[in-house]
């Protein structure tokens, strides 16, 4: 094994860039919907919205209707699998990827232990399973037939071990664009009519990874899954893998043929939802996030929508009917904020086509009757210090 001293340094420039193109957003890719969503290894969507923002800021020609109607015919389905978070995958992905974290996911129940007291949680999962296989249901039903074996249990602890223990889906027409739907459940298997796969094995998920967020280390990868000891696996890969370093030190792991562009590559403005996995894929983000700024896209509780600039996180951005609010975090050049208008007057466009009443954010609502692109305006907010 060569010395760490040999190892090529990287630069954050040099990791930003090669990071944005794995992930789609030097140029927006010529690839269907589908293809996106199982090479970015799934779309973070703890809300409804995000993934559709996030097909339109990394492909071509990304129209609402494409991904909903794959979420419609079951090509892709909206689970719990990486960091206990609500992603959308391909129904390949959803039956392979959530057996490999599902180690992580039986961690979580013991958070929970003390109100579970006297439940036996192979019987809870048996008996969650037939009663949403039976129909879907709403987490608030399903509690409520748990607590009729388990009264004296702690009503959220069980809504947690049932969705710890079974690979729950959400249902259309939740999720889908330009329509709503309360949330309710039923396991993967049921809803798309295959029994679970085998888990992936690791290290072929280890080279999904780099493929779609490399350069990265060990650590990152395990930010990105919510997993540990994947120490191993990187090992057993190594000889097929090239290694550099970061300027800590840090040994990143990547791919021979994936792209690494020039420092100096131009990356264009990008609009990006909240939870966008960009942000939240690596244990270092300063490839994206730079120091200076770190936290600044959250309020208490709540995510914001984030811009890029440069290839940088560079500002907030607030959608309402055709009415888009950027807030931006410094100064930039006249000609980045021409960039940043026509990107967002973009964005508003391509994803008021065809969606109820020409509403950008898939509801008719705040439109006024405005149709399709018209009326867009992007307006500045006063940058806050």
């Amino acid at each position: 094994m060569a010395s760490r001293t040999t190892h090529p340094v990287l630069d954050t420039r040099a990791l930003n860039r090669a990071t944005l193109a794995r992930q789609l957003l030097l140029s927006r890719a010529e690839m269907s919907a589908g293809d996106a969503v199982a090479h970015l290894l799934g779309l973070q969507a703890q809300n409804v919205k995000p993934p559709y923002f996030q097909l339109h800021a990394r492909l071509a020609d990304f129209r609402p209707a494409e991904l909903a109607g794959l979420m419609e015919s079951r090509e892709v389905v909206r689970m719990v699998t990486m960091r206990s978070t609500i992603h959308t995958h391909t129904a390949h992905d959803a039956l392979t990827l959530r057996p490999l974290v599902q180690p992580a996911r039986d961690r979580e129940i013991t958070y929970f232990r003390k109100g579970l007291t006297g439940v036996d949680l192979d019987r809870l999962a048996e008996r969650a399973r037939a009663f949403v296989e039976s129909e879907p249901r709403t987490m608030g039903e399903i509690r409520e037939e748990l607590l009729q074996e388990w009264p004296d249990a702690d009503p959220q602890s069980l809504s947690v071990a049932a969705r710890c223990r079974l690979p729950l889906v959400q249902v259309t027409p939740r999720g889908v664009w330009g329509r709503s739907g309360q949330v309710r459940l039923t396991t993967v298997e049921s809803w798309l009519g295959k029994p679970a796969g085998a888990a992936q094995p690791v290290d072929e998920v280890v080279l999904r990874y780099l493929a779609a967020f490399g350069p990265a280390s060990v650590k990152d990868m395990q930010t990105w899954a919510g997993l540990t000891r994947l120490r191993e696996a990187f090992e057993r890969l190594r000889p097929g893998l090239l290694v550099f370093r970061d300027e800590n030190g840090v040994e990143l792991f990547d791919l021979p043929d994936a792209p690494r562009p020039d420092a100096d590559t131009p990356a264009p403005p990008r609009f990006l939802p909240e939870f966008d996995n960009l942000l939240l894929s690596h244990a270092d983000r300063t490839r994206v996030v730079p120091p200076e700024i770190k936290g600044r896209t959250w309020t208490g509780n709540q995510a914001h929508c984030t811009l890029l600039v440069d290839g940088f996180l560079a500002g907030l951005w607030k959608l309402e009917g055709t009415a888009l609010t950027v807030e931006l975090f410094g100064p930039v050049p006249k000609a980045a904020k021409e960039e940043i208008v026509a990107e967002g007057e973009l964005m508003v466009a391509a994803l008021a086509d065809g969606s109820p009443d020409g509403a950008p954010d898939g509801s008719a609502e705040g439109m006024g009757g405005a149709g399709g692109a018209r009326g867009v305006s992007v307006r500045f907010a006063a940058i806050k210090g």
